[in-house]
């Protein structure tokens, strides 16, 4: 990122990502549909310099130290403007993402010598399976793909946006099952299935699939984590995890 002024004199930041078939391409097409709407706004983009120039915004929710609840309700409502058809918008389908998370999940419990139960990955399997058979395209929407707090930016003047769009079309429910594997301790604390019900009262999406794809996400992401030294909130996922598995299959 670096500092950049836009062509009315506006402050603006500069976006250069390492080049990674197709990342660039659909982080702008994701920006460009949603028009500002939910996202941070994209100014202009240079798709084969893996450059977009962006509006600047302020700190995100977790340097803002947000109190969770209050956490959820603003990247609920967020992510629920920027869900709008795009069938040809040519990014990945959410059963394209499922697959790639299910092998993603079996090769790194191998690669990282079993960090988290059997039961959790099986059960990471079976959500994911069912997520991928349920994909509709006439259900599947621009989704951002990864709401979480630190993406979660302050918009000068008030109110808040989503930065740095994986981009799928996808069930609304993918983007809620982020925020299920986020904040694994205060998962816990609780009944977890009760944050899938409060995220579906507040979209209208179901709680069902909000769950499961929270399974796969939890798993997927705290054995990212685990591969990256990323503790302790990869040690905290993969534990959720292995409790989520043993109470609730």
């Amino acid at each position: 990122m670096a500092e950049a002024m836009r062509a009315d004199g506006a402050p603006a930041v500069l976006k250069l990502l390492v080049p990674r078939p197709g990342q660039a391409a659909d982080e702008i097409t994701v920006l460009r549909l949603a028009g500002g709407s939910g996202c941070v706004r994209l100014v202009e983009s240079d798709p084969g310099r893996s450059a977009l120039l962006l509006d600047r915004l302020g700190p995100s929710l977790y340097e803002l130290d947000v109190p969770i609840d209050r956490r959820l309700e603003i990247m609920c409502t967020l992510a629920a403007r920027l869900w709008r058809p795009a069938p040809d918008a040519g990014l990945r389908t959410g059963a394209e993402k499922g697959r790639w998370l299910a092998d993603h999940v079996v090769t790194a419990w191998t690669d990282l010598d079993r960090p988290c139960s059997r039961a959790a990955v099986d059960h990471a399997l079976r959500c994911a399976d069912r997520r991928i058979a349920a994909h509709s395209p006439d259900r599947a929407v621009l989704v951002h793909g990864d709401v979480h707090q630190w993406n979660t930016l302050r918009v000068p003047g008030g109110g808040f946006a989503l930065v740095d769009p994986d981009g799928l079309l996808a069930e609304p429910e993918y983007d809620l099952g982020v925020l299920m594997r986020e904040d694994p301790v205060e998962l816990m604390a609780d009944d977890p299935r009760e944050r899938a019900r409060l995220l579906a009262t507040r979209t209208g999406c179901d709680p069902v699939a909000i769950w499961e794809w929270g399974v796969v996400e939890r798993v997927s992401t705290g054995l990212i984590a685990a591969a990256i030294g990323l503790q302790a909130v990869g040690s905290e996922m993969l534990a959720a995890a292995d409790a989520i598995a043993s109470a609730f299959v």
